[in-house]
C-alpha cells in the first residue's frame, strides 16, 4: 500500500518547526540570508530574522560579515555533508530546469542518508495539473524513485547491513528484503527506476542516478507527473531526457 510522507504532529508549534527547518537547511545546504529564509518558510522577513537570531543565540547558527547566516558550532559536525550536498545541488539546478523545459513535468533531486531520502531541490513544471515541490521532504528510501536508484548502487551485503538491524523507531516500516532485492536487480539492469504510485497515490515518477567523480552514486534525479498523464509510450523520451540531465550534473561535479 502506498505510504505518504511523515505527518506533522497534531499540536505542533509552528515557530519550533520553522526553526528546525532553518537549522536543517543551514546544516545540509549552507549559508542563508534573511530574505532567503523568509521565502523558504513563507514568513515575513522580521519573523525569519527572529528565528535566525535565536539559532545564533543557541549556537546553531553564526552570522557572517555579509549578514548571511551559516551553521554554527552545534551543527559543525555536519560540515563535510553540508559541503557535498551544496555542491551537488548547485550542479543540478541548471540541468533540472532544462529537464523540466524538455518534458514539462516536475523534476527533483534527492540524496540518501541511511534508510531515508531527502529531496534537496525541486523544479515545478508550468502545467496546471502537476506534482508540486517536494523540496525539504523526507521519505523512506525504499518507497521513492530516487531511493530505489540509490539503493540499487549497494551490494546485497550493504543492503542487508542497512535493513537487517532493528530500526530505532518501532513505527518505521521495514521493506520485504527479498522483494526489495528483486526490484533493485531490475533497476540495476535498466539503470532507471519506475514508481507507479508507490509512494503517493496519483503520482508516477521515473528516476536515474547521478554519479560522482569516483563513479559512486551520490544522488538521484526523478521526473514526477500525475498518473493520468503517464503512458509507457513516454518512457523513451523521459529516460533520454533524464540521461542528459544526470550526465550533465555528473560532469559538473
Amino acid at each position: 500500500m502506498a505510504k505518504t510522507m511523515k505527518q506533522p504532529p497534531a499540536y505542533g508549534v509552528t515557530s519550533v518547526d520553522h526553526a528546525l527547518q532553518l537549522a536543517v537547511t543551514l546544516q545540509v545546504e549552507g549559508p542563508l540570508t534573511v530574505s532567503e529564509a523568509a521565502r523558504r518558510l513563507g514568513v515575513a522577513r522580521s519573523s525569519a530574522h527572529r528565528l535566525l537570531s535565536t539559532l545564533v543565540y543557541r549556537d546553531f547558527a553564526v552570522q557572517n560579515e555579509d549578514r548571511s547566516y551559516r551553521a554554527g558550532p552545534v551543527l559543525e559536525i555536519a560540515a563535510k555533508t553540508q559541503s557535498n550536498v551544496a555542491v551537488v545541488r548547485a550542479a543540478a539546478l541548471g540541468p533540472l530546469q532544462t529537464l523540466v523545459d524538455a518534458l514539462d513535468e516536475t523534476a527533483t533531486l534527492q540524496i540518501r542518508t541511511g534508510r531515508t531520502v531527502r529531496f534537496i531541490a525541486s523544479v515545478e513544471c508550468s502545467q496546471t495539473l502537476r506534482v508540486g515541490s517536494r523540496e525539504g521532504m523526507v521519505f523512506p528510501a525504499h518507497q521513492v524513485t530516487g531511493g530505489l536508484v540509490m539503493l540499487a548502487a549497494l551490494t546485497d551485503e550493504e543492503l542487508a547491513a542497512l535493513y537487517e538491524p532493528l530500526p530505532a523507531d518501532p513505527a518505521e516500516e521495514r521493506p520485504d528484503l527479498p522483494q526489495l532485492r528483486g526490484e533493485l536487480r531490475s533497476v540495476r539492469h535498466s539503470g532507471v527506476a519506475l514508481n507507479l504510485e508507490r509512494s503517493e497515490r496519483g503520482v508516477v515518477a521515473v528516476g536515474r542516478g547521478v554519479t560522482g567523480p569516483e563513479g559512486d552514486t551520490v544522488a538521484a534525479v526523478s521526473v514526477a507527473m500525475p498518473s493520468v498523464r503517464y503512458t509507457p509510450h513516454r518512457m523513451t523520451e523521459i529516460v533520454r531526457s533524464l540521461t542528459i540531465a544526470t550526465e550533465a550534473i555528473s560532469a559538473r561535479l
